[in-house]
Protein backbone atom coordinates (compact mmCIF):
# COMPACT_ATOMS: atom_id res chain seq x y z
CA UNK A 1 0.00 0.00 0.00
CA UNK A 2 3.06 2.42 1.01
CA UNK A 3 4.44 1.91 -2.76
CA UNK A 4 1.36 2.45 -4.76
CA UNK A 5 1.21 5.68 -2.30
CA UNK A 6 4.44 6.78 -2.94
CA UNK A 7 3.99 5.82 -6.90
CA UNK A 8 0.47 7.70 -6.71
CA UNK A 9 2.77 11.11 -5.01
CA UNK A 10 5.06 10.64 -8.12
CA UNK A 11 2.77 10.70 -10.95
CA UNK A 12 0.61 13.53 -9.35
CA UNK A 13 4.41 15.28 -8.79
CA UNK A 14 5.23 14.30 -12.60
CA UNK A 15 1.91 15.42 -14.40
CA UNK A 16 1.76 18.73 -12.30
CA UNK A 17 5.35 19.50 -13.39
CA UNK A 18 4.71 18.95 -16.88
CA UNK A 19 1.69 20.08 -17.24
CA UNK A 20 3.30 23.58 -15.19
CA UNK A 21 6.22 24.06 -18.04
CA UNK A 22 3.61 24.40 -21.03
CA UNK A 23 2.25 27.48 -19.57
CA UNK A 24 3.10 30.80 -20.46
CA UNK A 25 4.63 33.02 -18.57
CA UNK A 26 1.73 34.87 -17.29
CA UNK A 27 0.30 31.63 -16.05
CA UNK A 28 3.63 30.57 -14.14
CA UNK A 29 3.27 34.12 -12.78
CA UNK A 30 0.01 33.13 -11.55
CA UNK A 31 0.96 29.58 -10.55
CA UNK A 32 3.47 31.11 -8.63
CA UNK A 33 1.21 33.41 -6.23
CA UNK A 34 0.46 31.36 -3.35
CA UNK A 35 -2.97 33.18 -2.72
CA UNK A 36 -4.12 31.75 -6.46
CA UNK A 37 -3.13 28.36 -6.28
CA UNK A 38 -2.75 25.17 -3.92
CA UNK A 39 1.42 24.34 -3.44
CA UNK A 40 2.36 21.40 -4.78
CA UNK A 41 1.96 19.35 -1.94
CA UNK A 42 -1.42 20.07 -1.09
CA UNK A 43 -2.26 18.69 -4.45
CA UNK A 44 -0.17 15.47 -3.97
CA UNK A 45 -2.13 14.84 -0.66
CA UNK A 46 -5.22 15.81 -2.51
CA UNK A 47 -3.88 12.87 -5.38
CA UNK A 48 -3.03 10.13 -2.56
CA UNK A 49 -6.54 10.54 -1.25
CA UNK A 50 -8.04 10.35 -4.01
CA UNK A 51 -6.39 7.44 -5.15
CA UNK A 52 -6.55 5.71 -1.26
CA UNK A 53 -10.59 6.16 -1.93
CA UNK A 54 -10.19 4.80 -5.64
CA UNK A 55 -8.25 1.70 -4.14
CA UNK A 56 -10.63 1.07 -0.96
CA UNK A 57 -13.55 1.45 -3.31
CA UNK A 58 -11.65 -1.34 -5.81
CA UNK A 59 -10.94 -3.36 -2.43
CA UNK A 60 -14.73 -3.68 -1.49
CA UNK A 61 -16.15 -4.43 -5.02
CA UNK A 62 -13.14 -6.84 -4.49
CA UNK A 63 -14.23 -8.21 -1.48
CA UNK A 64 -17.99 -8.49 -2.78
CA UNK A 65 -17.25 -10.30 -6.04
CA UNK A 66 -15.16 -13.25 -3.92
CA UNK A 67 -18.01 -13.08 -1.06
CA UNK A 68 -20.83 -14.05 -4.24
CA UNK A 69 -18.12 -16.09 -5.84
CA UNK A 70 -17.79 -18.38 -2.51
CA UNK A 71 -21.11 -18.36 -1.47
CA UNK A 72 -22.46 -19.52 -4.95
CA UNK A 73 -19.19 -22.14 -4.37
CA UNK A 74 -20.53 -23.58 -1.47
CA UNK A 75 -24.03 -23.99 -2.68
CA UNK A 76 -22.68 -25.25 -5.51
CA UNK A 77 -20.37 -28.19 -3.55
CA UNK A 78 -23.59 -28.62 -1.38
CA UNK A 79 -25.93 -29.73 -4.12
CA UNK A 80 -23.32 -31.89 -5.96
CA UNK A 81 -22.57 -33.30 -2.83
CA UNK A 82 -26.01 -34.22 -1.58
CA UNK A 83 -26.81 -35.91 -5.16
CA UNK A 84 -23.94 -37.78 -4.36
CA UNK A 85 -25.09 -38.43 -1.25
CA UNK A 86 -28.40 -40.07 -2.46
CA UNK A 87 -26.61 -41.93 -5.23
CA UNK A 88 -24.52 -43.19 -3.08
CA UNK A 89 -26.71 -44.24 -1.12
CA UNK A 90 -28.91 -45.85 -4.02
CA UNK A 91 -26.51 -47.59 -5.12
CA UNK A 92 -25.66 -49.63 -1.72
CA UNK A 93 -29.27 -49.78 -1.42
CA UNK A 94 -29.29 -52.16 -4.83
CA UNK A 95 -25.57 -53.88 -3.60
CA UNK A 96 -27.92 -54.43 -0.78
CA UNK A 97 -30.53 -56.02 -2.40
CA UNK A 98 -28.12 -57.98 -4.50
CA UNK A 99 -26.31 -59.02 -1.68
CA UNK A 100 -29.13 -60.03 -0.08
CA UNK A 101 -30.35 -62.36 -3.12
CA UNK A 102 -26.62 -63.89 -2.77
CA UNK A 103 -26.44 -64.45 0.78
CA UNK A 104 -30.03 -65.08 1.83
CA UNK A 105 -30.13 -68.91 0.10
CA UNK A 106 -26.79 -69.75 2.26
CA UNK A 107 -28.39 -67.91 5.36
CA UNK A 108 -31.68 -70.00 5.57
CA UNK A 109 -29.90 -73.41 4.33
CA UNK A 110 -32.35 -75.87 6.77
CA UNK A 111 -30.21 -77.88 8.93
CA UNK A 112 -30.93 -80.84 7.03
CA UNK A 113 -29.15 -79.31 4.20
CA UNK A 114 -25.84 -79.86 5.33
CA UNK A 115 -26.08 -83.26 4.45
CA UNK A 116 -26.26 -82.19 0.98
CA UNK A 117 -23.71 -79.45 1.19
CA UNK A 118 -20.88 -81.94 1.51
CA UNK A 119 -20.93 -83.03 -2.45
CA UNK A 120 -23.26 -80.72 -3.69
CA UNK A 121 -21.95 -76.89 -2.09
CA UNK A 122 -23.56 -74.38 0.10
CA UNK A 123 -25.51 -72.86 -3.07
CA UNK A 124 -26.14 -76.27 -4.66
CA UNK A 125 -24.07 -75.49 -7.86
CA UNK A 126 -21.57 -78.47 -7.58
CA UNK A 127 -21.71 -81.42 -9.05
CA UNK A 128 -21.41 -84.10 -6.38
CA UNK A 129 -18.45 -86.33 -7.13
CA UNK A 130 -18.24 -84.37 -10.53
CA UNK A 131 -21.11 -87.02 -11.90
CA UNK A 132 -24.40 -85.37 -10.70
CA UNK A 133 -26.39 -83.03 -12.46
CA UNK A 134 -26.85 -79.32 -10.33
CA UNK A 135 -29.46 -79.35 -7.99
CA UNK A 136 -29.73 -75.49 -7.66
CA UNK A 137 -32.53 -74.07 -8.89
CA UNK A 138 -34.77 -77.27 -9.74
CA UNK A 139 -38.37 -77.00 -9.26
CA UNK A 140 -39.07 -77.60 -5.44
CA UNK A 141 -41.93 -81.08 -7.48
CA UNK A 142 -38.83 -82.49 -9.03
CA UNK A 143 -36.56 -82.41 -5.75
CA UNK A 144 -39.06 -83.96 -3.89
CA UNK A 145 -39.80 -86.51 -5.87
CA UNK A 146 -35.96 -87.45 -6.59
CA UNK A 147 -35.03 -87.30 -3.37
CA UNK A 148 -38.12 -89.36 -2.51
CA UNK A 149 -36.81 -91.87 -4.98
CA UNK A 150 -33.13 -91.88 -3.58
CA UNK A 151 -34.67 -92.82 -0.14
CA UNK A 152 -37.18 -95.25 -1.52
CA UNK A 153 -33.85 -96.87 -3.46
CA UNK A 154 -35.69 -96.54 -6.78
CA UNK A 155 -33.29 -93.78 -8.46
CA UNK A 156 -29.89 -94.52 -9.12
CA UNK A 157 -28.33 -91.77 -11.63
CA UNK A 158 -25.25 -91.94 -12.47
CA UNK A 159 -24.25 -95.11 -10.09
CA UNK A 160 -24.85 -92.76 -6.92
CA UNK A 161 -28.10 -94.09 -5.96
CA UNK A 162 -26.60 -95.90 -3.27
CA UNK A 163 -24.65 -93.24 -1.87
CA UNK A 164 -27.97 -90.81 -1.68
CA UNK A 165 -29.96 -93.69 -0.51
CA UNK A 166 -27.78 -93.68 2.64
CA UNK A 167 -27.77 -89.97 2.94
CA UNK A 168 -31.09 -89.35 2.63
CA UNK A 169 -32.51 -92.36 4.78
CA UNK A 170 -33.03 -90.31 7.90
CA UNK A 171 -34.67 -87.37 6.36
CA UNK A 172 -38.18 -87.00 7.40
CA UNK A 173 -40.60 -85.65 4.52
CA UNK A 174 -40.43 -82.52 6.41
CA UNK A 175 -36.43 -82.49 5.92
CA UNK A 176 -37.31 -82.82 2.33
CA UNK A 177 -39.44 -80.56 1.66
CA UNK A 178 -37.56 -77.98 3.36
CA UNK A 179 -34.07 -79.13 1.57
CA UNK A 180 -36.51 -78.98 -1.69
CA UNK A 181 -37.70 -75.56 -0.75
CA UNK A 182 -34.11 -73.98 -0.42
CA UNK A 183 -32.38 -75.54 -3.31
CA UNK A 184 -35.44 -74.72 -5.79
CA UNK A 185 -35.00 -71.00 -4.31
CA UNK A 186 -31.17 -71.00 -5.04
CA UNK A 187 -30.75 -68.67 -8.43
Amino acid sequence: MRKLTVLSVIVASLLLIGCGQEKSAETKAEVATPAKTETLAQKATKAVEATKEVANSAVAKAKEVVNDTATKAVETTKKVATAAAEKTAEVAKDAKKAVAKVVAPASTAPTAYSKCAGCHGKDGKMKALGKSEIIAGQAKADLVKKIGEYKAGTRNVAGMGALMKGQVAGLSDADIDAIATYVSGIK
